[in-house]
């Protein structure tokens, strides 16, 4: 499969439009075990403002990645067993990010299947830990440039139109309400129960 990496620049920075654009690109993930690729269906935005977000507290050594500058990875450990992916967004110095929800696998299948232990195409990245297993992604990954990095990077859409929704994030406590999970409405490998995915 031809993947065509995305242009320095074609990004928006602003957090929403972020997670909007992202959808339908293909995150791409080299390794010395093969390359994996899969089509992004579903993101959830952190506003610089929003006590969800990771860096509403200030800056840490942990959360360093999401101050910028924008588009680089922020890979962090969730109940010490997952990792999640998040691509940071505004401008430099201003904390804020996508989280990448889940993917439709494109490429490299059976590595997936291999590093997940699982079969189901459908259950290989539904979900941001799992995409993260099926995709080696972890804190080695944290900071880099997901536009000009080599490891993992950002590829065009296949330009097929997506039914984009949008709906509460799924999973978090403060601004629980807030309509900032953005998803390709219909795609079976969005996350979540089926009547979160309905908006």
């Amino acid at each position: 499969m031809r993947l065509r990496r995305l242009a320095p620049g074609s990004l928006p920075i602003e957090t929403e439009s972020l997670a909007r654009a992202l959808l339908g690109c293909a995150l791409v993930r080299e390794s010395v075990d093969g390359r994996t690729a899969g089509r992004i269906v579903e993101t959830e935005a952190y506003l610089p403002d929003d006590p969800a977000c990771h860096a509403f507290a200030g800056k840490t050594k942990r959360n360093a990645s999401l101050f910028g500058p924008p588009h680089r990875a922020y890979v962090y450990l969730i109940y010490g067993t997952a990792f999640c992916f998040n691509v940071s967004s505004e401008r430099d110095g201003e904390g804020a990010g996508v989280l990448v929800r889940a993917l439709e696998p494109l490429e490299g299948v059976a590595l997936m299947q291999l590093r997940r232990a699982v079969v189901s195409v459908r259950e290989l990245c539904r979900g941001p830990g799992r995409l993260c297993e099926a995709f080696a992604i972890d804190r080695t990954l944290d900071g880099v440039d997901i536009v000009g990095d080599e490891r993992l990077w950002l590829a065009r859409g296949n330009g097929e139109s997506l039914d984009v929704r949008r709906g509460p994030r799924i999973g978090v406590t403060r601004a629980a309400t807030l309509p900032l999970r953005f998803f390709a409405a219909g795609n079976p490998y969005v996350s979540g129960p089926a009547r979160l995915n309905e908006a």
